[in-house]
């Protein structure tokens, strides 16, 4: 199987005995064959990591921030690598995926410099006479291995999500790539073998979805960190109702554009732009533009001419900012729903055709309430608009959703700010910007049907670890 990718168990390249084929989005081509494991082959990883997760938690600091930091110049080291691997895989144009494999060794970094800080805490308990001379030592151990579960549309910042905190607070992760993206992982698996980190603290498996029923309910694997579907996602949880599940599950993105920002023209621009970057296949692109019906009429023609602009095509070619969608399937459904909701009255501003996978960005005004454009995430390149009468009208359109990732709010007005930070139903407001804004390092995840838990390298390490604390008596305080 020479021509095969391997996989990475217990941090050894190793190949299996089946293959799986791994075509472009953009034209069908196969661009990578990777080798899949047996069950016996991930039968050892989980005992491996179960065994070796003492000694993963052992490893000094120093050790763990060293691999990480050589994960993250490593990365760099081979960053036009990473990024054509991701287009070729992914179908997303190379100007995104250059910024991925950018925000990837930050990712890394940040872990690093994460790991050099977690140190737990002191608590005095002589704050009662009975307690005199006695002195708490808090720290946070993990909670056990991990499963890390990781989507297509980010092969690699979102492996690297899973990933580097778990080696920052040193517990063992087996990591499960999608059945669509599985090269960029495996590239990144093999730099992470070159550490000095236990060789059984990490296996990246590209594991059928179909067999992931085992491993969701072995008790082995304690913490499931999963990114994905929402159906996915719940039954995971509903699977393993003992375990520590953490769940981004998308969303529905609004972003509200209010009469007193003053550059309607840019906000255009980016609202524009992020609705369909990576062919909208993010869980933080633009859905939803809900605009004051002072500057409706002005916003929208700004906003469907910006649209027009957005360079369309094959995602290798450099320039190209909207490529393909992941699959036919993909394709189909988002025209479908445009369907629907022009057949319920709806106008379609821009867009609403396909060629193959290449969906045209669109825009839809007045989208029926019960549409799937109205409640539910597409996934593509299609951003609604709707009006709004007063910050009360328009904060309750944001709500009015299952979802709650992330909004953005273009206001000049600090008190509105602070106000949407109050009362929006998400886990991010993003002032004076498109709600696709994440910083890596921030906590990131959301209310409702967005899922439970929060990424972000500090919040993740916090999420994979429980306090433990160990009292010391007798101290001359």
């Amino acid at each position: 199987m020479s021509d095969a990718s391997p996989f990475y168990l217990s941090g050894v390249a190793t190949y299996g005995e089946d293959v799986l084929e791994v075509t472009s989005p953009w034209d069908g081509s196969v661009v990578g064959v990777v080798s899949v494991p047996t069950d016996a082959q991930v039968e050892r990883a989980v005992a491996d990591l179960d065994a070796g997760r003492l000694a993963a938690q052992a490893t000094p600091a120093h050790l763990r921030a060293t691999a990480l930091d050589h994960i993250s110049a490593r990365i760099a080291e081979r960053a036009n690598e990473f990024a054509e691997l991701i287009t070729a895989e992914n179908g997303k144009p190379l100007i995104w995926s250059r910024g991925e494999v950018a925000r990837a060794i930050s990712t890394f970094r940040w872990a690093a410099e994460e790991t050099r800080r977690f140190s737990g805490t002191l608590q005095r308990l002589d704050t009662d006479a009975a307690a005199t001379g006695r002195l708490g030592v808090v720290r946070r151990f993990p909670r056990g291995p991990v499963l890390g579960i990781a989507p297509f549309n980010f092969p690699l910042n979102l492996v690297a999500h899973k990933v580097a905190p778990a080696i920052a607070v040193g517990a063992p992760i087996l990591l499960k790539p999608a059945p669509a993206t599985p090269l960029t992982a495996l590239l990144l698996a093999e730099i992470i073998a070159e550490t000095q980190l236990p060789p059984r603290m990490v296996s990246v498996l590209p594991v059928a979805n179909e067999k992931m029923a085992a491993l969701v309910a072995d008790p082995r694997l304690p913490v499931i960190s999963f990114t994905g579907s929402g159906p996915v996602g719940w039954s995971i949880k509903a699977q393993a109702p003992r375990k520590h599940v953490t769940l981004e599950l998308g969303g529905n993105a609004a972003v509200l554009v209010n009469s007193d920002w003053p550059d309607l023209a840019g906000a255009a621009a980016r609202i524009a732009l992020f609705s369909n970057y990576q062919a909208g296949q993010s869980c933080v692109a633009v859905q939803r533009v809900i605009v004051h019906e002072d500057i409706y009429s002005e916003f929208v023609a700004a906003l469907v001419a910006e649209v027009a602009k957005l360079p369309t095509g094959d995602p290798s070619a450099d320039g190209v900012q909207v490529g393909p969608v992941i699959n036919d399937a993909a394709a189909e459904r988002i025209l479908e729903w445009v369907e629907q909701a022009r057949a319920g009255g709806a106008s379609v501003l821009a867009g609403g055709t396909r060629e193959g996978r290449s969906v045209a960005p669109t825009v839809v005004a007045d989208v029926p309430a019960g549409t799937h454009l109205a409640q539910d995430e597409v996934f593509g390149p299609v951003l609604s608009v709707a009006r709004f009468s007063d910050i009360e009208d328009g904060f309750a359109q944001v709500n009015a959703s299952q979802y709650g990732l992330q909004a953005g709010v273009f206001t000049k007005d600090v008190q509105i700010a602070f106000r949407a930070l109050r009362e929006l139903e998400v886990g991010g407001v993003i002032i004076g910007d498109v709600p696709s804004y994440r910083a890596d390092q921030m906590p990131y995840g959301g209310w409702k049907e967005s899922g439970v838990g929060r990424e972000g390298l500090a919040s993740a390490m916090n999420d994979l670890t429980e306090e433990r604390i160990m009292v010391l008596t007798g101290l001359d305080l």
